[in-house]
């Protein structure tokens, strides 16, 4: 916790204590504990907004990069092969 320990931890305390009284300290602290807040949900909200912005760059750029090789992407079939399939069907014979 930033090198402090429970001695110097107390000693601050004290000396807020003695500088602001007992009325204001705690208003301080609900003050100070707002304001956590509200900074560690406003740091959540960036990276969310960082990290869906970065999401459809990557997805843009594979679809945008080529086939690295030919196996990634099925070949279509001559298209005598279809014909021959198709006419041994109607005769009733095996394509060659």
């Amino acid at each position: 916790m930033f090198g402090i320990g429970f001695p110097e931890l107390l000693l601050i305390l004290i000396a807020a204590l003695i500088i602001l009284g007992p009325d204001k300290l705690p208003d301080l602290a609900k003050a100070l504990g707002r304001a956590y807040s509200e900074f560690k949900r406003a740091s959540e909200e960036l990276k969310k907004n960082i990290d869906e912005a970065a999401e459809p760059d990557a997805a843009r750029k594979e679809k945008q990069a080529p086939p690295e090789s030919s196996s990634e992407r099925p070949e279509d079939p001559p298209p005598e092969a279809g014909r021959n399939a198709a006419a041994g069907k109607e005769t009733g014979k095996k394509a060659p």
